[in-house]
């Protein structure tokens, strides 16, 4: 019998996002009076994948400062000024981060902003390891032979591991930079190792590091183009190969080497924006490898494509799955997980929860905080 169950915070309304487009002008009238002359100011936001360097997002130079013009749609949308990196983003006077700057869109309007700072005046903090002793690396080239290339794969063993013959449940995560080490991650870490040294049910972590620049790529099953205000984002989807590679390179591998428990009931997937794409992705393809998944913020908008998936495979399914996005990302977040999560109740068994939060944003510190309530869902 299937298991619904929304969170308490949850928009019941299952209806295609708004995709009216409105004319917003931003215009930068202020920078701090050592800016280069020649230097390219660019926005970054939950519009362009927070991308700190996108030569479609760039400023151009007028008489009353630096100005954009973007097409957006309906709802909230999050962004900062940069001058080309995340180190050379805007902040406060001293230093101090700024935080993300908000633009509710209900029409066409016109927004002027000052830039206080850049970051790249202030000698930036040294980032130490904050990896619990539990993490390590299994390796830091592991090929990947389904695309031939290679990645750094993290792995977090249960405190009594070694201490035990007992085996372990395992979960698969993406973007492994941010999953267990502060040092390693640009926006912040999830915070794994820290929760999981302290719950009650053990598991093992596998975390893939992501491709950086082949990232939406490996991520996405199908080649996508998607539009980001005044320009799109094309390429070629690789997330079959990547999760061909998951499940047929790295698990076998994971279980040979490692007290595992191999069966489908305890072999778990999960991550965030488009690791959240693939995780939903690898349920429908492996329906008797993944018991669980983990579908944080996915990036659906990216590739349509996975509704027909869901409508074609979601019958044979029958795993749990813990549908999470917040209020404070994108305008189509909710609306599109919402239809995922509607479309897959239709045709399968699965147990799943959707939870939506009115403070989520589209950040690892959101992903953080959420992790524990998927993790004891996903094991109960």
């Amino acid at each position: 019998m299937r298991n619904l169950f929304l969170g308490t915070l949850l928009l019941v309304v299952f209806s295609q996002p708004s995709f009216s487009q409105n004319k917003i002008k931003i215009t930068v009238r202020a920078v701090p009076g050592y800016t280069n002359a020649g230097d390219e100011l660019y926005i970054a936001g939950n519009f362009n994948g927070w991308n700190p360097k996108h030569e479609k997002f760039r400023l151009e130079k007028e008489k009353e400062g630096y100005e954009i013009k973007l097409n957006l749609e309906n709802g909230l949308h999050e962004y900062k000024i940069t001058r080309g990196g995340w180190d050379k983003v805007e902040c406060r006077k001293g230093g101090f981060p700024v935080y993300n700057r908000t633009l509710n869109v209900e029409g066409d309007a016109e927004v002027i902003i000052e830039v206080e700072e850049w970051q790249d005046r202030f000698p930036p903090k040294p980032k130490v390891s904050t990896a619990t002793k539990q993490v390590s690396i299994l390796d830091t080239a592991f090929l990947i032979p389904q695309l031939n290339r290679k990645r750094r794969v993290w792995i977090y063993l249960p405190a009594d591991y070694y201490l035990t013959q007992k085996r372990y449940p395992v979960l698969y995560m993406h973007d492994g930079q941010n999953v267990f080490d502060e040092l390693t991650a640009p926006y912040g870490e999830w915070g794994i190792d820290e929760f999981l040294d302290t719950a009650k049910k053990k598991c093992i972590v596998v975390a893939i590091d992501n491709g950086l620049d082949k990232r939406l790529s490996e991520y996405s099953p199908y080649d996508f183009s998607a539009n980001l205000g005044p320009g799109a984002i094309t390429g070629k989807g690789e997330g079959d190969k990547y999760i061909d590679f998951v499940t047929k390179s790295l698990k076998p591998f994971v279980d040979k080497k490692f007290r595992t428990k191999r069966d489908k009931g305890n072999t778990f997937i999960a991550g965030s924006s488009m690791g959240g794409l693939i995780s939903m992705y690898a349920v429908l393809k492996y329906p008797n490898v993944y018991g669980g998944a983990g579908v944080f913020s996915p990036a659906f908008w990216v590739v349509p494509k996975i509704y027909d998936d869901i409508r074609k495979k979601g019958s044979k399914v029958n795993s749990r799955i813990y549908f999470f996005a917040g209020k404070r990302e994108s305008t189509f977040m909710v609306p599109d997980m919402l239809k995922a999560f509607e479309t897959m109740f239709k045709v399968s068994r699965s147990k799943m929860v959707t939870i939506i939060r009115d403070e989520g944003r589209h950040n690892e510190a959101t992903w953080r905080a959420e992790f524990p309530h998927f993790y004891n869902w996903l094991v109960k």
